[in-house]
């Protein structure tokens, strides 16, 4: 009889099988959805952490006199600059698709100025246990404000979204902010409505005149920018920053975080984390239900989510007067509280695993550069 052959250890006991067993790797893929196991992830978002970082900054070293004439300065230029980039990057047909797409952006209307002031009318109840009828007020214009439009870009820039559509859906938001913002306040706040023909000049000059340059030059800068994409992402998010830092730093000057005790600060932040929610879920799941794609469901999550600061200063200073100070204070604390929340979904939708082919899901057909 032969002698048994000796026996060898399994590399790796962890991949060994048995009849009828899966292996510990068919396990583990099983359970991770298919794919390998993710790294745990850092429990806070970096950017996150760089929005606290500014406004602790901000709170703490707000600026002054010169220096905050010098950061509201470099806040246009970098939004100007961000614009020219995205011009340079997006070819004329992409932008004219995203023009076209009237489907969007009548729902980022309807967001903005439709569903916005009805949550706002439908917070009246909360006054006076939970807020203040000063607070309500700044609560109620907030709601009427236009959205933003550099943030909504770049977090649809990050999260991989319909980027054309989004410059078109924030623009159009903001240049019928201009009419209707005063319209509606003076509808439910009882002000007298207004708009200024600076605001229009101010938005076409910081705006689109830097987005038609970029277009413009496209045929020389654009492939130096798309080798230099990822570098160039950190204009994106250093815009923000930039435009957050002057923001906190005006409302810190002007003393208005002092004119609210913390309860009442507390119930605030509670009512507008709730009413950030209620749009973020309503804006990504009634997109869905709309028929439209993941890139455009982005979009319109960003653009029809959020609320310009740069838009509702000026406008409240003209519509409430000496009051504005005390009016805006709803509207800083959402603008902060937006910014740190779409960060995290920005940088998470990034992640989404692209359908089987490979092709970003849109409404309409993708545009070839």
């Amino acid at each position: 009889m032969p002698a048994p052959r000796p026996t060898t250890p399994h590399p790796n006991p962890g991949h060994a099988t048995t009849p009828g067993r899966p292996t510990l790797r068919a396990r583990l893929t099983r359970k991770n959805g298919g794919g390998p196991r993710r790294p745990r992830r850092f429990p806070l978002d970096p950017y996150v952490l760089a929005l606290l970082a500014t406004v602790g900054v901000a709170a703490l070293l707000p600026a002054r006199g010169a220096t905050a004439t010098a950061a509201g300065t470099a806040a246009d230029a970098a939004v100007a600059l961000l614009f020219f980039l995205y011009g340079a990057r997006l070819s004329t047909r992409e932008a004219l698709d995203g023009l076209r797409h009237w489907r969007l952006h009548l729902t980022v209307l309807a967001c903005t100025f439709l569903l916005f002031p009805l949550l706002g009318l439908a917070a009246r109840g909360l006054v006076p246990t939970l807020l203040t009828e000063p607070l309500y007020q700044g609560l109620l214009f907030l709601c009427l404000v236009p959205s933003t439009i550099q943030s909504s870009i770049a977090f649809t820039s990050i999260a991989r979204g319909n980027v054309p559509a989004a410059l078109c859906a924030g623009s159009f938001s903001s240049l019928a902010g201009i009419v209707l913002t005063p319209l509606l306040a003076a509808l439910l706040l009882g002000g007298a409505g207004g708009f200024s023909a600076d605001s229009l000049l101010k938005i076409a000059v910081q705006l689109l005149l830097p987005f038609l340059a970029g277009q413009l030059l496209r045929r020389w800068v654009g492939g130096f920018l798309t080798r230099h994409k990822k570098t160039l992402g950190y204009v994106d998010r250093g815009s923000i920053l930039l435009v957050v830092y002057s923001a906190f730093s005006a409302g810190m000057t002007a003393g208005i975080w002092h004119r609210v005790s913390p309860g009442r600060l507390g119930a605030l932040f509670l009512v507008e984390a709730v009413l950030l929610a209620a749009m973020l879920a309503l804006t990504w799941y009634g997109a869905q239900r709309l028929g439209f794609g993941r890139e455009d469901r982005i979009a319109i999550q960003f653009a029809g989510s959020k609320k310009s600061l740069a838009a509702g200063l000026p406008m409240a200073s003209v519509l409430f007067g000496p009051q504005a100070a005390l009016a805006v204070l709803p509207l800083m604390l959402f603008h902060q509280m937006q910014l740190m929340v779409c960060a995290v979904i920005a940088r998470r939708r990034a992640d989404d695993p692209l359908p089987a082919d490979g092709v970003a899901q849109v409404s309409v057909p993708a545009a070839r550069p």
